[in-house]
């Protein structure tokens, strides 16, 4: 896969606050960071290449939306390099998580000084990359699977699950935790993954308890042009009636690769109120779950 001039799109530079209020502890479980490139360079096959989207930049956004909390999620455009990831949660001592990229071959001394780092899980793409998307590597899932399970590690996946028949075939007997990104990113839309065959499957391994969605990227899975992606609301609101104990939510800051106009941030994160209107199912989405998922101490806060 050649990098490519594909057009990324920065954030925006200038959020404004959100008009909900979130909750002390509230947590932002997907975001990235990307460079700076000088610093950090792009590995050379990539589908994209992102303007500089810094620690500094995502800390400044977190302080605007009122967020306390956060999880870094590894970008495809690092490979398994996880160097900008590390620096990031080097820097930070509290309230700061990672999700990783690695290979299956990783050692148990490596995933320790990962573990000591803050990282709490392993991404896998299966959209982005070489051969047919959207199938499970068996085998080295499974190989993954079996070497983070001793340190409490999860399992992400970036899957169009509505394109993806032997996904939870594939991942449900592995002694990990499962993570599904973007409400379960179908590749057809929200609306036509709730008509399809398979999403009644997937909401039964959701309900089983091993399995967490975040709601994430609601403009990577709507018909829509622009906020406020009215169809993803009914997705949304169905997935927190199936298992609310295991919904997640994050900004997916800076938005890479978004072909659709950049929302602001403040107006982004407010289209929580409208998927969970109720404020106690709110708070056990951005708090406990999170908490519960990647380790938060009761009062640990980015410092």
């Amino acid at each position: 896969m050649p990098a490519t001039d594909q057009p990324c799109l920065a954030p925006d530079r200038t959020p404004r606050p959100p008009q909900t209020t979130f909750p002390v502890g509230a947590c932002d479980t997907h975001a990235h960071i990307c460079g700076p490139a000088h610093a950090f360079p792009y590995a050379e096959q990539r589908v994209y290449t992102p303007p500089d989207s810094t620690l500094s930049d995502y800390c400044h956004l977190l302080k605007v939306l009122g967020i306390g909390r956060a999880v870094l999620v590894q970008p495809s455009v690092y490979g398994t390099d996880n160097s900008a990831l590390l620096d990031a949660l080097y820097q930070r001592q509290h309230g700061l998580r990672g999700v990783a990229v690695v290979g299956p071959e990783i050692k148990q001394n490596e995933i320790r000084l990962f573990d000591d780092a803050g990282i709490r899980g392993v991404r896998l793409n299966l959209v982005d990359r070489h051969g047919e998307r959207n199938v499970v590597p068996v085998e080295a899932v499974r190989a993954l699977a079996a070497a983070v399970a001793p340190f409490g590690w999860h399992l992400e996946f970036l899957v169009n699950v509505d394109e993806a028949p032997g996904f939870v075939d594939a991942v449900a007997g592995l002694p990990v935790d499962i993570v599904v990104g973007h409400l379960g990113y179908p590749r057809n839309g929200a609306s036509a993954f709730m008509q399809s065959p398979g999403f009644e499957s997937f909401l039964r391994f959701f309900d089983r308890g091993r399995c967490w969605v975040k709601l994430t990227g609601p403009y990577r899975i709507s018909s829509a042009a622009d906020l406020p992606y009215l169809d993803v609301t009914p997705l949304a609101q169905r997935l927190a009636q199936a298992n609310p104990e295991r919904l997640l939510w994050g900004t997916d800051w800076p938005h890479v690769m978004n072909k659709k106009p950049m929302p602001n941030d403040g107006d982004l994160s407010d289209l929580i109120a409208a998927w969970l209107p109720d404020p106690g199912l709110r708070e056990r989405v951005l708090v406990a779950n999170p908490a519960a998922l990647y380790g938060f101490a009761g009062s640990e806060l980015l410092d």
